[in-house]
């Protein structure tokens, strides 16, 4: 189990429970399973405001989980979607966040809000949530970095338009182990210092 974090203007502001399925030098795969819950750490500054899932009043993932590729050093991960009865893949979603970086009880991020998702029955992919980035940069969440997220956007564009593949698409019927325990939040989970 690793605990996943977003670190927003160095405290942090959301955690979350995952399994690894794979650590190896060129790639961090993690599991986000049905029912794993959501953290909000107690205090804190939190000049952006607090988590919007917390403001929403979401406590736990649903659905059929998401599994998150991320490789060392890049900006975003490369997320998979299941969808229906069945489990089928609902296609690839390119998560805009921090580089990841590595903490005793898992890894630290931040998202982006910037996305693109490329549905399975699509001929291309759409950028997500294009507005509500603009407006995250005005709120100043990302302060100094707003073209350099949009930078990373365009280049995940530019690669998918020269057919480019830098992840496994075997992954898109990848399936959980239905033994695996659904893995909670440690006590200290918020405790712990942020990794610059």
């Amino acid at each position: 189990m690793l605990v996943r974090r977003e670190i927003l203007r160095g405290e942090v502001w959301f955690g979350c429970p995952t399994i690894c399925v794979e650590d190896s030098p060129d790639l961090l795969a993690l599991f986000l399973p049905t029912g794993a819950e959501f953290g909000f750490p107690e205090s804190g500054k939190f000049p952006c405001g607090r988590h919007p899932w917390q403001l929403a009043g979401h406590t736990a993932w649903t659905g059929h989980g998401k599994l998150m590729l991320q490789r060392p050093g890049e900006a975003h991960s490369v997320d998979v979607f299941w969808s229906g009865p069945q489990r089928t893949f609902a296609g690839w979603y390119f998560n805009l966040q921090d580089p990841f970086r590595r903490t005793p009880i898992g890894v630290d991020t931040l998202d982006h809000e910037l996305d693109l998702w490329w549905a399975a029955d699509a001929d291309r992919y759409v950028f997500k949530d294009v507005e509500m980035f603009a407006q995250r940069l005005v709120e100043g969440r990302y302060p100094g970095q707003g073209e350099a997220i949009r930078a990373e956007g365009d280049r995940i564009a530019a690669l998918l338009d020269a057919g480019e593949r830098w992840w496994d698409e075997s992954w898109s019927t990848w399936q959980p182990d239905p033994a695996w325990p659904v893995p909670h939040l440690p006590t200290n989970w918020a405790a712990i210092p942020p990794q610059r």
